[in-house]
């Protein structure tokens, strides 16, 4: 007989999202994103960091400062990296992307123009932001349907 406790697709793939936002060198917010076809294939994955080619010992990671010693003029999000990171020679349309943070508008913006068709999210800790609310109403013009995830069953562990 097979066992019947297994991890569910979305246990997989916001897990797979987990692992990866642990690849983030930011050490204030570590957000990772895992992209998926219909039939539950993994077709990219990222997390938030400089741009490629950018020394991240040489950038700023303070979330304030003047002029350019703000992180967030230089580091790429999670979802925006999984969807430059996709090369599959394929589309992600259609597509799922688990993200342990919610899209800010900038994201949500690459997630429709790619054709990703649902956003299943962990955490909306910006809810109330500015950002967050452009993202969802840019969400449900474009019918692009976000949910937050449910961890149901069974709590994922495991050592690093």
């Amino acid at each position: 007989m097979k066992r019947s406790d297994y991890i569910t697709w979305d246990q997989y793939f916001m897990g797979i999202a987990i692992m990866s936002a642990n690849r983030s060198k930011d050490p204030n917010t570590q957000v990772g994103a895992c992209i998926v076809d219909q039939d539950n294939r993994i077709l990219t994955v990222g997390y938030n960091g400089m741009p490629s080619g950018c020394n991240d010992d040489e950038m700023p990671w303070d979330r304030e400062g003047e002029g350019m010693a703000s992180k967030y003029f230089f580091v790429c999000h999670a979802e925006l990296n999984a969807i430059l990171n996709y090369r599959g020679g394929g589309t992600l349309r259609g597509s799922r992307c688990y993200v342990t943070l919610f899209p800010c508008n900038e994201c949500a913006k690459a997630i429709i123009q790619s054709g990703i068709k649902e956003v299943i999210y962990m955490s909306d800790k910006y809810a109330d932001s500015d950002s967050t609310m452009a993202s969802k109403k840019m969400f449900e013009m474009a019918g692009v349907k976000y949910t937050e995830y449910e961890n149901k069953h069974k709590k994922i562990e495991f050592e690093l």
